[in-house]
């Protein structure tokens, strides 16, 4: 049998992404950008609804506003990463202080995205977020230069 005789998917499975966000009419925006290149399984206003979202549906990532009520996303990043359910994270913000950006990296995730720059910057934070690679908004990079690795 050569490589020919075997059937190969025309596409590769669409990554499968769970979105935490407490404002609605942003977390719409976020569903919208994903959903071209994504599966969102689920979309939810917290991160208590994130963690509980997260255990059921085991999203490939989750992307994750920082403040949020009820459990904000720094804790909810944390919990998910000790239940050991190996989504990669990608935080969206509005947070640029450098402490946010290293807080969010300790507490697991991958990519850091300002809002501001959704359009712009999520897709390609999620591109190297799933092959691996630290992504920060480059427009902090000056302010924060993007880790060679991140330890998890």
């Amino acid at each position: 049998m050569s490589y020919k005789d075997i059937e190969m998917p025309l596409t590769l499975p669409r990554l499968r992404v769970l979105v935490a966000e407490d404002y609605d009419a942003m977390r719409e925006r976020v569903v919208s950008v994903l959903s071209k290149e994504c599966d969102v399984i689920g979309a939810v206003p917290d991160g208590a609804s994130l963690i509980e979202a997260a255990r059921t549906l085991h999203p490939d990532l989750v992307v994750i506003d920082v403040s949020m009520p009820i459990m904000g996303g720094i804790e909810a990043a944390t919990q998910l990463k000790q239940l050991g359910l190996g989504a990669r994270i990608v935080f969206l913000t509005v947070h640029e202080d450098n402490d946010c950006i290293r807080a969010c990296l300790a507490a697991g995730g991958l990519g850091y995205v300002i809002k501001s720059r959704l359009g712009a910057d999520l897709l390609t934070a999620i591109h190297n977020v799933m092959a691996g690679r630290p992504y920060i908004s480059p427009c902090l990079a000056p302010r924060c230069p993007v880790p060679e690795t991140v330890h998890h």
